[in-house]
């Protein structure tokens, strides 16, 4: 694939941790443009190179149906030739270079390993319809490329609204995943993971590193992953994090250690009972659960 753009999602949150991918993705010597969604009205000023991408129409539909806001990204299938990534990963090798021999729907994580979370009851009779192996149509939303445009935007929005689909695309209350994961199936687009053979790219997600010899898996230029997500782990504490740091000027390390340990200690106060952590999954449940009865 000849990639033409990379896309990623943000707001002024994660001001931080865009600015890291940026500039990794700057130092590999990919210098396309950098298209941003904008997660809400939070936004903050681009480096150069980088606009706000915003489809109105797509805005509209997920506004109507009250769409987790990381749905936005659905926009990306309305173009073609182009590298997503949220925006809590950095690049270690150019995007341009590795995926220039692929085609077709590429991504590279794990998760047909642990498909948790790709999928909502409704939608993984759709995968088990195409495969019994289809744990390897599943993967995570943060990171995908495509040489070609999925849908058009009625082709999208009648997708989105059938009933069979809607409480997976547009109800779904958690996350964007089961969603893309759905919209990219049904499109019939062939979908590679470069985790997988012939390519048995290492992992690229922070959390299977959790030591400091991280970059001994890397030996295989090859093989080495040309991305690092922190889907989950973004504060976690792990020897890894320095390649993310490394991109940070001094005031901005100083200020991402402060919200990184905020964060931690919230995080830890938050998970401090059992019981009530319990009651969080229940009513998460019986909410996700109300979506679909609807």
């Amino acid at each position: 694939m000849r990639l033409e753009k990379i896309i990623t999602l943000a707001n002024q949150n994660v001001r931080m941790q865009f600015l890291a991918m940026e500039r990794s993705l700057r130092a590999t010597g990919c210098n396309l443009p950098l298209w941003v969604i904008p997660y809400d009205d939070r936004q903050f000023d681009l480096p150069a190179n980088a606009i706000w991408w915003e489809l109105p129409e797509v805005r509209s539909l997920l506004t109507e149906y009250d769409s987790h806001p990381m749905t936005a990204k659905y926009q990306c299938f309305t173009t073609g030739n182009y590298q997503y990534v949220d925006s809590d990963i950095i690049f270690l090798r150019n995007p341009e270079e590795v995926l220039a021999q692929e085609d077709g729907f590429i991504t590279s994580c794990g998760h047909w390993g642990n498909p948790n979370h790709t999928y909502t009851e409704a939608s993984l009779k759709v995968l088990k319809s195409k495969s019994t192996c289809w744990q390897t149509l599943v993967f995570n939303a943060g990171q995908f490329a495509c040489d070609r445009v999925l849908y058009h935007w009625e082709e999208l929005r009648e997708r989105c609204l059938d009933p069979r689909y809607v409480g997976t695309c547009l109800k779904f209350p958690f996350h964007d995943q089961p969603g893309t994961v759905l919209l990219v199936n049904l499109s019939g687009v062939p979908i590679h993971n470069l985790t997988l053979p012939p390519v048995s790219m290492e992992s690229t997600w922070a959390g299977s590193y959790p030591d400091e010899n991280f970059a001994d898996y890397w030996k295989d230029e090859s093989r080495k992953p040309y991305l690092i997500h922190w889907a989950g782990v973004a504060y976690a504490d792990l020897p890894i994090n320095r390649l993310f740091r490394k991109y940070l000027a001094e005031s901005e390390r100083r200020e991402w250690d402060k919200q990184f340990t905020d964060k931690r200690q919230r995080n830890a106060q938050n998970n401090g009972s059992l019981k009530s952590w319990l009651r969080k999954l229940a009513r998460a449940t019986r909410a996700f659960q109300a979506e679909l009865r609807r």
